[in-house]
């Protein structure tokens, strides 16, 4: 069966993904102008001005080159893509090689993200990173720790004191000085890309953010150890990790392809409180968007196989 990208809208926020682990991982929300990973940079993604990246796994990163290629292509401006700081020189090395290749190096704009420094995409809307429990290891022996990241809706509320003030009592406040608003944030998606459990999902952003998308690697009991051995997590964390989580929606990726998703949610649906389940869902129990393949690349020998590794990454 071919692989097919998800469409399907969540506690409002409408998501556009595919995630398998070891092949890809890439969820978009289009409404945000915001993509977590690039997977193989699906031209769903293309026109997305902003790409967060978790860390520098192949099945979540090997498609920078292709996005910002893309882009160029179709006469786009450059993407901004965050990365955790240790893999921009890495990254733009990559796109210096694939000149050598092809010829032309796209435009790109490849900026450090570290954890719990806030940065603004655009006017009220903000990320929050944060450190999660997986890292990858670079050929020169850096371990790269992952982030996650948490898109913020950013307002300014008037201040409780000044409710029922007419307005020109509050412009005479204003300009006297007096800060009549306060700022406040309302975290919208938290996305913690590959993971084991960790003190981030404490985070007020992570655990309150309308929709968070989690990881759930590794569904079978005698796949445990796989998950510690990787930083993953197996199902069974769940149990542990819901109760104390007061998102709306909370969506699972990452699935092995060693389980089938008929399988993992019946064990979801043993594993979880049942006051829990409604708002607990798999990214790819879905509507199907459109095939993987045909199009573009999907026809090509070898595509879709998963890496030997791949329950590693």
């Amino acid at each position: 069966m071919a692989q097919q990208i998800v469409d399907a809208v969540h506690a409002g926020i409408r998501l556009v993904g595919f995630s398998l682990a070891g092949e890809e991982s890439f969820v978009a929300a289009p409404d945000l102008n915001v993509c977590f990973d690039v997977g193989r940079s699906p031209r769903e993604i293309v026109n997305i001005d902003h790409v967060l990246l978790t860390h520098g796994h192949m099945d979540h990163a090997a498609g920078v080159a292709y996005y910002f290629a893309q882009r160029m292509f179709v006469d786009n401006a450059p993407g901004q893509l965050y990365a955790p700081e240790p893999l921009v020189g890495p990254l733009q090395r990559l796109l210096a090689v694939w000149a050598d290749i092809d010829g032309h190096e796209p435009r790109a704009m490849i900026r450090a993200a570290w954890p719990d420094q806030m940065f603004e995409l655009r006017r009220g809307l903000a990320v929050r990173p944060f450190r999660v429990n997986h890292a990858c290891r670079r050929h020169d022996g850096v371990i790269v720790e992952a982030l996650g990241y948490s898109v913020v809706d950013v307002r300014q509320k008037l201040k409780s004191e000044f409710n029922g003030w007419e307005a020109a009592r509050l412009v005479e406040a204003k300009k006297r000085g007096v800060e009549i608003t306060e700022r406040v944030e309302m975290p919208l998606i938290a996305y913690c890309g590959d993971t084991a459990a960790g003190d981030f999902l404490g985070l007020e952003h992570v655990r309150r953010a309308k929709v968070l998308v989690l990881e759930c690697t590794f569904i079978e009991p005698d796949h445990r150890s796989r998950a510690r051995a990787g930083k993953h997590l197996h199902i069974d964390d769940l149990r542990e990790i819901v109760p104390g989580l007061e998102n709306e929606r909370i969506v699972l990726t990452h699935l092995s392809r060693r389980t089938a998703l008929s399988d993992a949610k019946r064990q979801l649906v043993k594993t979880v409180r049942p006051s829990d389940i409604d708002r607990i869902a798999f990214l790819m129990d879905a509507p199907r968007r459109r095939p993987r393949g045909g199009e573009r690349r999907g026809t090509e020998a070898g595509e879709g196989r998963p890496h030997e590794s791949g329950e590693a990454r």
